[in-house]
């Protein structure tokens, strides 16, 4: 019944961390238990669209972002040919009040990371912490815990509330929904960063070919890599086939598995298959996310993050969503006197907006563009797209993303949080 009850948030990831920076903001104790040992900088390139930016920007970490990353002047979409489609200014060039960047995932979770324990105190992240269940009774929540490195059970913590941020695999989610499972469609990713030279002026978001016919997302993460002028590029390829043999997180991407696909991308701007061959690292995963459930909360349980909605990784809208739940949640725990009843609150403002993003991720999301050029044009060059589809149309395909998404011009000058 507290108005500032002490909130055991499992998982410290992106949604994880936000939530304790959130709460904090809001006078709410809590602390944040994460199943790696140390929090490090791995992982590839994210983008952080402006509704991400403009929660950010309310946790005063605007700065550490733009420091971190680069912005993007702009969105490119090409045929696999490399022809243009379509392209659009993008974060402050669109007239945003906020950027658009693209960034490490890595420098993204360390910032946040290290804010926390700044703001909130060293002992507020504990590490090497795996959350493998929770019980409930009139006056909390009891959550127990074990040692990934180990795997032997540690004491377990009580609070007032549990938030789940423990990811795709949540476990928590996996004791209310015991059935729950993966949805895998056949598409398959592979990941990578390569040191390069800037690609198109070097703040470009580029997305080329399609997913029938092999698809890359391109874009850059670090400036002045090197002393030779280099960024450090994020790709991504992603490949539909019929088989549905999936990926493992677990291995490292190998090159004969999907390079044959780009082999002949050579165009005037980029040696694609060349870009690949150079990578620093090449990861695999599986495009995978989950059919949305209408019930997050339970009692004093709740879902947040990719354990509330896993998305496909199109659009760069999985960490959008994810501190947009963070604010949310902050906020109706401020808002209503009765936990359960901010808990369920919470659950009603994102539940059924978050299922929109994952069901559109699925059928039509940004790349939809270009698989949409490709049908109407057919796999080969064209001479004149306006013969098949104008510019006016591309740009509709676009914005109704964005407004499902939540980030149209209108939508994130109007939020709240700045």
């Amino acid at each position: 019944m507290s108005k500032t009850p002490n909130v055991v948030i499992a998982g410290g990831g992106i949604c994880g961390l936000a939530l304790a920076l959130n709460l904090h903001r809001r006078g709410i104790a809590c602390r944040v238990y994460e199943r790696a040992p140390e929090i490090k900088p791995l992982g590839v390139g994210i983008t952080l669209l402006p509704h991400a930016m403009r929660e950010l920007t309310a946790l005063g970490l605007r700065d550490d972002m733009v420091a971190a990353g680069i912005e993007n002047r702009e969105s490119a979409f090409f045929n696999r040919f490399g022809q243009l489609i379509y392209k659009e200014p993008r974060g402050k060039f669109a007239g945003y009040d906020v950027p658009e960047i693209g960034i490490h995932r890595g420098r993204l979770h360390v910032i946040l990371a290290d804010a926390v324990r700044s703001r909130l105190g060293a002992e507020a992240v504990v590490t090497d912490c795996e959350c493998t269940g929770v019980t409930q009774d009139e006056t909390g929540v009891t959550v127990n815990f074990r040692q990934t490195t180990t795997g032997q059970t540690l004491d377990s913590v009580r609070g007032d509330i549990v938030v789940a941020c423990d990811g795709v695999n949540s476990a928590i989610r996996k004791q209310y929904y015991p059935d729950d499972k993966l949805a895998f469609a056949g598409i398959n990713s592979w990941r990578g960063v390569t040191r390069h030279k800037p690609i198109l002026g070097g703040r470009t978001y580029m997305r080329v070919g399609s997913i029938r016919t092999g698809k890359m997302v391109i874009y850059p993460i670090i400036d002045n890599f090197d002393d030779e002028g280099h960024q450090l590029i994020n790709w991504m390829a992603d490949i539909e086939r019929d088989t549905f043999v999936r990926n493992d997180w677990n291995q490292p991407g190998k090159l004969e598995d999907f390079l044959p696909v780009y082999q002949d991308w050579t165009f005037d701007w980029l040696d694609v298959a060349q870009m690949i061959r150079d990578a620093h690292q090449i990861l695999e995963y599986p495009m995978v996310d989950k059919d949305p459930i209408e019930t997050w909360t339970f009692d004093r349980v709740t879902l947040a993050g990719d354990a509330a909605h896993p998305m496909y990784p199109r659009g760069s809208n999985g960490s959008a969503q994810s501190l947009i739940d963070a604010r949310t949640l902050a906020d109706a725990l401020l808002a209503h006197q009765d936990t359960k009843q901010a808990l369920k609150a919470y659950e009603a403002v994102r539940a059924k907006a978050a299922a929109a993003v994952v069901r559109t991720n699925r059928q039509s999301p940004p790349d939809f563009i270009n698989t949409t050029v490709e049908r109407l044009v057919g796999d080969k060059p064209f001479d004149k797209l306006d013969d098949y589809i104008t510019q006016d149309e591309l740009r509709q395909l676009s914005e109704n993303y964005k407004q499902i998404a939540g980030f149209t011009l209108a939508d994130v000058v109007s939020a709240p949080g700045v």
